[in-house]
């Protein structure tokens, strides 16, 4: 028999037995398909794509139940009791959702403060990590070896000197052209270092698809950060001629109890050394006058059993009575969100979409021109960033209710990264958000404007539609 022949035979064999997987592997029908078409029409390369980004984690546990339990229940409700913690009946359906779903406690008593690009965040973030005594705790996807990322690095080090605790987890993937010696050199100034599921063949390389996007920072237990800036230059002075326009937010008071837990479960992962000591939580600091602004810090992942963070933002957007105003740079949304934004708006709520101009993923952006037009068609206002990169990701309510973090409307932030985002159950806040979210909208171009865009070539169109297909994969 001609090897060809046997090899040909084998190789299907195999093609067959993969899709089998895929088809078992029970994900949505969407998803399966999309994997099944690579794997098929892509000898061999569809294979390797698939074993590198499509194997599911999602049903694995990575973290056992009962160090969860010492993280967060050990950890924080011997230290963090709330008198008279009163939760309005409109927000309930809500919070009692990430209590149920993400062991996620609203925290009351906060001041937000909200930075729109890095000119302003990293003064801020600087001026905190000089302030600390204790700890400083950061998660993050990027942290680049450039002008930015050194200063930074310096600042740590110059804190580890004066004997404070700092701890930094980073992204392997994020950070795959980064050097090791930049981390080395933290090492042996005392700060500890660890990688978040560092890709080395053939271990993990299944876990290549799987990754922490957060982007977490704590000082002292008293102070932190979230949202959508990494340590990197572009977000102070842009990239490729364009400048970034992006949200992060400062957090004081009680709510910092959520974002530390969220570093100390991601230490745990990386270092399997489980932190609970009393000090990383400490006493919240005498007020004057207590404040009503709640907020819940959220977290999703590919081992969670459902996507927390895409099941709040279908909450909020079904709540909605009168808007929904979302800025987000990719924009491939999953059925449960598109039907809820298509819902929203056949109910006459005034649903808007902020997405960039120009995306810095072409496929991405490709893919998600035909959602928006399905948007333009089922009543929503889609409008394109025109003053530069917009990497924002937040969504608002009702001058109500707002989030932000690290989560795009994209089928990787909800299904297969880590994610963290705020939920802010405070009128002020949500205005403020609103008010941003409407100055931005002041630098856009209606997606309607744009004949290309909105009424597109034949060609232009079956392009869109065939990158489409892999927008589960994305």
């Amino acid at each position: 028999m001609d090897w060809k022949v046997v090899l040909f035979s084998i190789y299907q064999v195999i093609v067959i037995l993969t899709i089998i997987h895929v088809v078992l592997d029970n994900r949505q029908p969407a998803k399966t398909m999309a994997w099944a078409l690579v794997i098929w029409f892509f000898p061999v390369v569809g294979i390797v794509f698939y074993i590198f980004f499509g194997v599911n984690t999602r049903k694995e546990r990575l973290i056992s139940q009962r160090s969860l339990d010492m993280l967060y229940k050990r950890s924080m409700l011997e230290f963090v009791e709330q008198k008279d913690l009163r939760i309005p009946e409109e927000y309930k359906p809500i919070i009692d959702l990430f209590v149920s779903e993400n062991f996620s406690l609203p925290f009351r008593d906060n001041e937000i403060k909200i930075y729109t690009d890095g000119y302003s965040f990293f003064p801020a973030l600087l001026r905190e990590i000089a302030s600390a005594r204790d700890h400083i705790h950061i998660d993050m996807y990027i942290f680049e070896e450039d002008a930015l990322g050194n200063m930074v690095r310096d600042a740590l080090i110059a804190k580890a000197r004066e004997g404070v605790e700092v701890r930094l987890i980073y992204d392997d993937v994020g950070c795959w052209n980064v050097r090791n010696d930049f981390f080395e050199q933290m090492r042996e100034e005392g700060i500890e270092v660890s990688p978040f599921l560092p890709v080395r063949f053939p271990s993990f390389t299944s876990k290549v698809n799987y990754r922490n996007h957060r982007k977490v920072i704590v000082i002292d237990g008293r102070t932190g950060f979230i949202g959508g800036m990494n340590i990197a230059m572009r977000y102070v002075k842009g990239s490729n001629g364009q400048s970034w326009r992006d949200t992060m937010l400062q957090i004081t008071g009680n709510g910092v109890y959520s974002l530390q837990k969220v570093f100390l479960v991601d230490w745990y992962f990386v270092d399997r050394n489980l932190i609970s000591n009393r000090k990383y939580y400490p006493r919240p600091q005498e007020k004057a006058e207590h404040n009503e602004s709640l907020l819940q810090i959220v977290t999703s992942g590919p081992t969670s059993p459902y996507s927390e963070i895409m099941q709040g933002y279908v909450r909020m957007i079904l709540s909605a009575k009168r808007y929904v105003y979302i800025e987000t740079p990719y924009f491939l949304p999953t059925d449960p969100v598109l039907f809820a934004l298509k819902t929203a708006a056949a109910g006459g709520v005034d649903v808007r979409v902020l997405v960039p101009l120009c995306s810095d993923t072409k496929f991405v952006e490709w893919a998600g021109r035909s959602y928006l037009r399905e948007m333009v068609e089922a009543g929503i206002v889609v409008s394109y960033y025109t003053a530069g990169f917009l990497h924002s990701k937040m969504i608002v309510c009702d001058d109500a209710i707002c989030s932000c973090g690290s989560t795009n409307f994209d089928f990787r932030s909800f299904e297969n990264n880590f994610e963290s985002n705020a939920f802010v159950y405070d009128p002020e806040v949500a205005v403020a958000m609103r008010d941003m979210f409407m100055d931005d909208i002041s630098r856009s171009l209606l997606f309607t404007d744009i004949p290309s865009r909105a009424n597109p070539n034949i060609l232009k169109r079956l392009v869109e539609s065939l990158v489409r297909l892999m927008s589960p994969l994305m």
